[in-house]
């Protein structure tokens, strides 16, 4: 996600957000980005895999499209991933991460050399 109204042509790291608690990116915070432009930073990462992955807690509303890759139920369902569950934002309703992305984003941030982000363990 980006702030509106900057100039594509010269994005800043100050001009992401995490779609889904619109947190500023620095270098201090880890983020990941999925397509488009979207992003989502280390500490919703952390809540998504501890409540989706972990604790097996679909939040998904009954429609939905995963800002990470695109993905709507249509779209999950024609890969054989019907009914996958999703982590919704407590704080924008509109942001819902599908299991696979947090899953994705989760191991790539935790190999990373940049941060000291481990994936949660409960």
């Amino acid at each position: 996600m980006r702030k509106p109204g900057i100039d594509e042509n010269n994005v800043q790291m100050s001009d992401v957000l995490c779609d889904f608690c619109t947190r500023v990116w620095t270098e201090d915070i880890a983020m990941i980005e999925g397509h488009q432009g979207s992003c989502i930073c280390g500490n919703c990462l952390s809540l998504s895999y501890a409540d989706l992955v972990l604790n097996e807690n679909d939040t998904s509303p009954d429609d939905w499209e995963c800002p990470m890759c695109l993905e709507k139920n249509a779209d999950r369902s024609a890969q054989n991933r019907a009914g996958e569950p999703g982590w919704q934002s407590p704080i924008r309703e509109e942001a819902v991460a599908c299991r696979r992305c947090i899953k994705l984003a989760a191991g790539t941030l935790h190999k990373s050399p940049d941060f000291a982000w481990t994936k949660p363990t409960q």
